[in-house]
């Protein structure tokens, strides 16, 4: 009951926005050109997905991100380690992470499209570059937060880098890996829309652009709902459960919604 509740109250505001826009679309009678009526955006997605377009556009979305965050968790879980382990490191590259996470992403397409051509290459470079920085900063936060009675409990009794990597800092720092995560991966899926609008000819991004130039707005809103609905399913589902989860088993930090 509980649950039902739950979800009916996170639908709540969509369903309000759906009449609200209903409405003022048929009151002011705005041209279909200007904003579409709901109606229009539901046949725009049964048309996208009859004709099979709507999944390619997705499962090339889907792909690059999951690409460029396996990238992004592979390179900054060691380099974040690394830097919360060595003060002197940290100190170092510390104001370069905060600078950095600043012009992460779409700030880079200039230059990745210049190194990487136009094509895969390019945005999952993007996605990776931004989910690395944000990633890497709060695996940095987490090894910080690790008790330091703890750390020297592990060094005295003889423990190497390599346990001391896998048993005492990563599942130290796990809870703010997972919240970096969570961070990097709303960073890498604007990134990833953006890049896709300028380096390649397919994806989600990619048909926001197309539609742009046939003035499809029925189109362009319907690849904006599929955005939002897919990092909705990817947080709620997927990222939310498993902060929360991490978070209550490692017992860092209070709640997490």
């Amino acid at each position: 009951m509980n649950r039902t509740r739950s979800v009916v109250w996170f639908l709540a505001p969509f369903a309000a926005l759906l009449a609200v826009w209903a409405v003022v679309v048929a009151a002011t009678g705005v041209p279909m050109r200007i904003f579409p009526q709901v109606t229009d955006v539901v046949r725009a997605l049964v048309t996208m997905t009859a004709s099979g377009e709507l999944f390619a556009h997705v499962g090339a979305s889907l792909r690059r991100v999951l690409i460029g965050a396996v990238l992004a968790v592979v390179t900054a879980l060691p380099f974040g380690v690394a830097l919360g382990a060595s003060p002197r490191l940290s100190a170092f590259f510390a104001p370069l992470l905060r600078f950095s996470v600043a012009l992460a992403g779409i700030a880079w397409i200039p230059i990745a499209t210049l190194w990487l051509g136009y094509g895969d290459g390019a945005v999952i470079f993007i996605v990776w570059n931004a989910m690395f920085f944000a990633l890497a900063y709060n695996t940095l936060l987490g090894v910080r937060r690790i008790p330091v009675p703890l750390l020297r409990a592990a060094r005295s009794m003889g423990t190497g880098r390599v346990r001391m990597f896998w048993e005492v800092l990563l599942p130290g720092a796990l809870p703010s890996v997972v919240t970096g995560l969570r961070i990097g991966l709303g960073y890498g899926w604007r990134g990833l829309v953006a890049a896709e609008i300028i380096a390649t000819s397919a994806g989600l991004g990619y048909a926001l652009f197309l539609a742009q130039k046939t003035f499809s707005t029925d189109v362009i809103i319907a690849s904006m709902v599929i955005i939002g609905v897919l990092w909705l399913v990817m947080d709620r589902l997927l990222l939310a459960p498993l902060e929360r989860r991490t978070v209550q088993r490692w017992g860092m930090t209070a709640g997490v919604s």
